[in-house]
């Protein structure tokens, strides 16, 4: 057998081989012993390494091993950009997307190490880069996003396959875990039943993640949080202000042909005066177990804008109980420590804490994140948020946003949200924080 041969038919033959190679490792617990030992020979032949057969070696060991392979792995996924197919090449391009998808969809089943999942993660890097992506793009996609979400559900499998508490009680193995969202929901849910170094490790954990997220959504806030040019404000009528380009403009009727002359009898000033920030940010998290993703983001990114000057930021999560989480808004990792996660959802008993803090109406934004299904309270609490609404608060319905997976809110809110001209927000983070950013503009 040999892969120089021009034969389309022998190189269908040869990639149908690679894939029902593929199928059998994914969906068989057992080897296909023809199978494997045909594939490895396909390989040699190809001039590929033997380990692109084996699910227990990462991508990263395999590029590291044959770094050349690193360039074939990028965009492998994507669709051929030409009509034109080279046959032989496209048997090198299977034996290599079947190493990226055994390694991120053939799991297996049992107990998961935290190297297992370390390599698990970057193998899905290497999966996203092979569709085009950075990794983790894919994983950050909008709610919703079906490959997304498949990517988070593997994801979450293998960290609740951990045998977490041993793991971080271990110093060496909890430094080899790789912190993502579906490892910080895990830790947050079993924080009370850790102590001495596991705690201390998940904190740690914590924090890293919170950082590495905040970096993030910090640069997109900073892009534009100046604000926008108030026109309502008179220009100051200074040298730095001068509009020159209009100043000339305006004044063309007044050149002099005979001496060459402009002749200028009105200046012209540019508006520089930036509407201020809102006085008070209300932040209102459902924490209940189904929204961890929106709890986790939605803290860090109300820290960030508590960080800004001239907005008042008040942070309040609730599920059947409301806590005021305000003197810590600063810190996420703290207001994490101090979420219990759970629970089911009573809006107005968190709708009554927040109107207190709403002063000057007009001058408030309420930013409410959940996905609205309440305990039979779900007139309540739209009554009470139309009336605060109606006072003149902006106020910013938020479905979910998140870093991975899908997302529901309740049709009945959805509609009604609509109708009351505040439509609910859903999907990725940054569309939060692309509404925040016009509000403060």
């Amino acid at each position: 057998m040999t892969a120089d041969t021009p034969d389309p038919t022998a190189d269908a033959a040869r990639r149908q081989l690679l894939y029902w190679r593929l199928l059998s490792r994914i969906f068989a617990a057992d080897e296909q012993p023809a199978l494997e030992s045909t594939s490895a020979e396909l390989l040699d032949a190809l001039g590929l390494p033997a380990t692109l057969l084996d699910p227990t070696v990462s991508v990263d060991t395999v590029v590291q091993r044959h770094p050349e392979l690193a360039a074939e792995f990028d965009g492998l996924l994507r669709p051929a950009e030409t009509d034109t197919r080279d046959t032989a090449a496209e048997v090198r391009r299977a034996a290599l997307a079947g190493k990226l998808l055994l390694n991120v969809f053939a799991t297996g089943s049992g107990d998961v190490s935290a190297s297992q999942l370390g390599h698990w993660q970057a193998d899905a890097g290497w999966f996203e880069r092979g569709l085009g992506c950075e990794p983790g793009q894919i994983r950050a996609r909008p709610a919703g996003d079906e490959l997304g979400g498949v990517l988070a559900g593997i994801e979450g499998d293998l960290v609740s396959r951990m045998r977490l508490r041993e793991v971080l009680a271990n110093p060496t193995l909890a430094r080899q875990l790789t912190p993502s969202m579906s490892l910080i929901e895990q830790l947050l849910r079993d924080k009370a039943n850790l102590s001495g170094v596991a705690l201390a490790n998940a904190k740690a954990l914590i924090r890293r993640y919170v950082d590495e997220v905040a970096q993030v959504l910090r640069t997109q806030v900073e892009k534009s949080s100046a604000g926008t040019v108030d026109r309502s404000v008179p220009p100051k009528r200074v040298f730095r202000n001068l509009d020159v380009d209009r100043t000339i403009w305006q004044n063309l009727t007044n050149w002099n042909p005979e001496d060459e002359r402009l002749y200028v009898d009105r200046l012209f000033y540019k508006h520089t005066a930036r509407r201020t920030t809102p006085a008070r940010m209300i932040v209102v998290v459902d924490q209940s177990g189904s929204m961890v993703d929106s709890m986790v983001n939605c803290t860090i990114l109300a820290s960030i804008f508590a960080g800004l000057p001239k907005v008042d930021v008040h942070l309040i999560a609730y599920d059947t109980r409301a806590l005021d989480l305000t003197p810590w808004v600063h810190d996420p990792f703290e207001v994490l420590l101090r979420t219990k996660l759970g629970g089911g959802n009573d809006g107005p008993v968190a709708l009554a804490m927040a109107q207190p803090k709403i002063a000057d109406p007009r001058n408030t934004v309420l930013v409410w994140i959940s996905d609205f299904y309440e305990f039979d309270r779900s007139q309540p609490l739209f009554d009470g948020i139309q009336a605060v609404h109606r006072s003149g608060v902006r106020f910013i319905p938020v479905g979910s946003v998140t870093s991975s997976g899908r997302e529901e809110v309740n049709p009945w809110f959805r509609q009604r949200f609509k109708d009351l001209g505040t439509p609910v927000i859903s999907g990725h983070i940054t569309k939060l924080v692309f509404e925040l950013k016009n509000f403060l503009g």
